[in-house]
């Protein structure tokens, strides 16, 4: 999906001329954001955001809009070739980091039946390592990579 069909699907309920009158802007602002460029349309705030991530070489302003979402961003896995052996690693690889993430809620709440703001952190860390791994697994195991011969 192109960036301008998102930004139209999703200003399509509410209305171009509320959302511009929220914003601020032109109304002829937020119907060239929903164009093609190819139709006289302009580079809307996804175009800029996504050239600021190439260009910067990193992608820390989706990160931000995900974290303000409540939602999570994850790279997808390289596409290699897995065998059954590698099929096993990764689970373990899952497990290990499920248990890293029970052993900082366990320290952190067993010294004082609290969770303080150092112990969350490590607690968001390890949870954080947990949903990239297991992400990367079903995005492998959906892709067929573990499909591809023994």
């Amino acid at each position: 999906m192109e960036s301008h069909e998102v930004l139209n699907e999703t200003i399509r309920d509410r209305g171009a001329k509320s959302i511009a009158t929220d914003m601020n802007l032109s109304t002829s602002l937020i119907y060239k954001w929903c164009e093609s460029k190819d139709g006289g349309g302009t580079d809307n705030p996804l175009d800029r955001i996504l050239e600021i991530c190439e260009l910067a070489g990193n992608c820390r302003p989706v990160e931000w809009l995900c974290e303000h979402t409540n939602g999570f961003r994850v790279d997808n896995p390289d596409v290699v070739e897995q065998n059954r052996t590698q099929v096993l690693q990764s689970t373990q690889a899952i497990l290990k980091e499920f248990s890293e993430l029970l052993e900082a809620v366990s320290k952190g709440y067993s010294d004082d039946n609290r969770i303080d703001e150092k112990e969350a952190k490590k607690i968001r860390k390890e949870w954080e390592d947990l949903k990239k791994i297991s992400e990367s697994f079903v995005a492998a195991c959906e892709k067929g990579i573990y499909n591809r011969g023994q």
